[in-house]
């Protein structure tokens, strides 16, 4: 059997594959500070006697992309959007986790919590006393005003981390992490815009295109297979003749 099958079925596998992330990026269009996925593959040679001339696609882990998405005035006290390529660490289920979603909420404790998961510190969850006011500066220090209070206090800072785009991957609960699982340190160059929430930064017209384009790779992919059936029917029939 000619390998060349094996490369118009790993290439069709990676089109499904790839169609499977733009229609997840649609899906969050409207999900506010969600990153769209890159899917990756590389080339492999076809294992075997012979020349190396036939390759097939080595499906890799999902990439995330770190362009910002578009950034609304809201007004409330516990939004907050990161600027640039930072983050937010949340504390998720498997450990430290990070975010672009700024909708911060608080629990029947007092603890910070955004989609759910406790917002870290420098020092871990935040938990605000009671409050009257609270404000969130552009480096992430949390300050309120406590009841019969005038001035504000500074009680936390938000861990605000600066990874590089190759470092981060989604999880397969869909939460954004570093490739290697090590949490990252405080970067104090990350700054924030309280008061603020950023959107998602899918583009509908690229994500549309590329599936426009996905969806030719694999009718390409399908013709190439039944070449690769035809030639090894046309080989089998000369060596029975």
């Amino acid at each position: 059997m000619d390998a060349l099958i094996y490369t118009a079925m790993s290439g069709a596998e990676r089109a499904l594959r790839a169609q499977q992330v733009h229609a997840n990026n649609l899906a969050n269009l409207e999900t506010g500070g969600f990153r769209a996925n890159l899917e990756l593959s590389t080339s492999q040679p076809v294992p075997g006697y012979g020349y190396d001339d036939r390759h097939m696609g080595q499906l890799q882990a999902n990439a995330v992309t770190t362009r910002e998405g578009t950034v609304k005035q809201t007004g409330r006290e516990l939004d907050v959007a990161v600027a640039g390529t930072g983050f937010l660490a949340v504390q998720g289920p498997d450990g430290e986790a990070y975010t672009r979603a700024g909708a911060l909420t608080l629990d029947a404790e007092g603890a910070l919590t955004v989609n759910g998961m406790p917002v870290l510190g420098d020092g871990g969850p935040i938990v605000l006393p009671t409050f009257t006011k609270v404000d969130i500066a552009a480096d992430g220090t949390i300050s309120i005003q406590s009841p019969g209070q005038a001035d504000l206090q500074p009680v936390d800072k938000l861990k605000l981390v600066k990874p590089e785009a190759s470092e981060l991957t989604k999880n397969a609960a869909g939460l954004i992490v570093t490739r290697s699982g090590d949490a990252l340190p405080s970067d104090p160059t990350v700054t924030v815009r309280g008061g603020h929430l950023e959107g998602s930064n899918v583009s509908a017209v690229e994500e549309m295109i590329a599936t426009m384009s996905l969806n030719r790779d694999f009718d390409l992919q399908m013709k190439l297979y039944k070449a690769a059936d035809s030639m090894a029917d046309a080989g089998n029939r000369l060596i029975r003749e």
